[in-house]
């Protein structure tokens, strides 16, 4: 296992700098260590303040690990100031790590600046020290004492001037282009082309913070253990952009979300079957419905605001009469909860139903009385009634899972569709911003857990009958979603996808 030291500063949302490094190292599968060089009161939307400790601090703790601990890499991170950077200039001089990976640090993924200027010409100093450095394309440029690249060939002469005036290898991100492909590339000093390209497509999240970081640290931890830069750049990157295919299930914060480092090793903490986490089966099993979810009318009209208000007010007055029951059935679910967790975790979403959820029913149905409740209503209701009244707690757990699991999908799906469409004011934002806040999506979280763990204690025909219901859940829902576009005489469907509030 190397043993991997990372210079950066810190956050406090746990998505970049040291905390980054740490997670990326232990990824990779090293053992991680952490010298501060900066704190920084920064999260998902940007820096708010840095304070830089003294230098004879920095010191001590660079003596305190390499006085103590063989190193088998080092990733230098945010340095901020040119007495920070001397001080690690010196010590690497001394040390010489048998891997010195540095990433230039000089503006956050969020927004505010983390190298002061008169910095960055020492920042120079520091690259002939390095194995490997890892600029994004405004860094490159700075770097190369050039504009940022604006194509792809204009960054690889960019970083091919920097490593020939270095003597290091760079790795040119391309990541800042526009376009639907993200090329990287690693180059060495003396070699008139890249050592090898890499050309994928461009992950659609905006939840990046922290890739820098992230990237450099997990190369340095596996070139540790191999020796094979052109290996290690293909590992961490290939793990990375899982990373980014994950960011969005975290919802840390409200801005540029961190990546999720452990997302391959997410089948260990249930594992109920060959294939990972029982809930896993479970979403793999209603792909169908979902893909039908997704090109419903009234999903598609919902999220991009064409839905007619008389639609609308329909689909709420049908989803208040579902309401009633839906908090009976969590009510239900918590009396037979066997843990207190569990047990006021369903008590709090039977509360929530009421005064949350219901709450918007009530300021946009205007005290309106219920119209007669549809087949559909109808059935789903006692659907739950039945399942979480008559049936085992697992049972029950699965048959409430689609409430939160799918809403809290299509959801976060259509608002950042709205987002990117510039719809704001939205006509349905307050139900979208309701069901897409950072509470509900840890709520379906917590419900998934809770079925995960029901599931690693039950029966093969007791986890069989969970698959059922939660299947059913899922076709309720499906039907629920198309009744009022079917309703109002248009054809039951077309495209996108939203969420209703259960």
């Amino acid at each position: 296992m190397p043993r991997v030291l990372s210079i950066a500063g810190t956050d406090p949302t746990g998505g970049a700098g040291q905390a980054a490094d740490l997670k990326s190292i232990a990824a990779m599968g090293g053992y991680g260590m952490n010298v501060i060089t900066a704190v920084v009161a920064q999260n998902t939307k940007g820096v708010i303040d840095i304070h830089t400790p003294p230098v004879r601090v920095l010191r001590a703790q660079l003596e305190a690990v390499s006085s103590d601990v063989t190193l088998d890499a080092v990733k230098v991170g945010m340095l901020g100031s040119v007495e920070v950077i001397e001080a690690v200039r010196d010590w690497l001089a001394e040390v010489k790590p048998p891997v010195t990976v540095l990433d230039p640090v000089m503006v956050a993924t969020a927004g505010g600046r983390l190298l002061r200027a008169e910095a960055q010409t020492a920042l120079l100093s520091l690259l002939p020290f390095a194995d490997l450095i890892t600029p994004n394309l405004p860094e490159l440029a700075v770097l190369a004492g050039a504009a940022p690249a604006g194509t792809w060939t204009e960054a690889l002469r960019q970083g091919q001037d920097v490593a020939e005036r270095f003597g290091t290898r760079v790795l040119v991100k391309g990541g800042h282009l526009p376009g639907a492909r993200t090329p990287d590339a690693l180059l060495e000093p003396g070699r008139d082309e890249p050592v090898i390209v890499f050309d994928d497509p461009r992950v659609a999240t905006s939840n990046t913070h922290g890739t820098g970081c992230s990237l450099s640290c997990a190369i340095a931890t596996v070139v540790a253990r191999t020796g094979d830069w052109v290996g290690a750049v293909s590992t961490a990157r290939s793990w990375l952009r899982g990373a980014l295919e994950h960011a969005d299930g975290l919802h840390v914060g409200r801005g540029n979300g961190p990546v999720h480092h452990f997302h391959h090793a997410q089948h260990v903490l249930v594992d109920t079957d060959s294939h990972g986490r029982f809930t896993d089966a479970l979403w793999r099993d209603c792909e169908g419905v979902r893909g039908e979810i997704d090109t419903l009318d009234f999903v598609a009209q919902l999220g991009n605001g064409t839905l007619p208000s008389e639609t609308f007010q329909w689909y709420l007055d049908q989803d208040r009469q579902y309401l009633a029951v839906y908090s009976r059935a969590l009510a239900a679910l918590a009396a037979a909860a066997p843990s207190e967790s569990a047990r006021a975790f369903f008590a709090h979403g039977a509360a929530e139903v009421v005064t949350v959820e219901s709450a918007l029913h009530r300021t946009r149905l205007h005290g309106a009385p219920p119209q007669p409740a549809s087949e559909v209503t109808k059935t789903y209701s006692d659907f739950l009634l039945a399942a979480t009244g008559s049936e085992t707690f697992a049972v029950g757990a699965a048959a409430v899972l689609p409430c939160y699991w799918l809403y809290a999908a299509v959801g976060g799906a259509l608002t950042e569709k709205a987002r990117a469409a510039g719809l704001e004011p939205h006509p349905y934002g307050d139900w979208l911003a309701t069901y897409n806040a950072p509470g509900f999506h840890l709520a379906t979280e917590r419900a998934k857990d809770i079925v995960d763990r029901a599931a690693a204690t039950a029966d093969p025909v007791t986890r069989r009958r969970m698959r059922e219901v939660f299947m059913r859940g899922c076709e309720l829902e499906l039907r629920f979603f198309a009744e009022p576009v079917r309703r109002a005489g248009a054809r039951p469907f077309a495209v996108a996808s939203t969420h209703r509030v259960c």
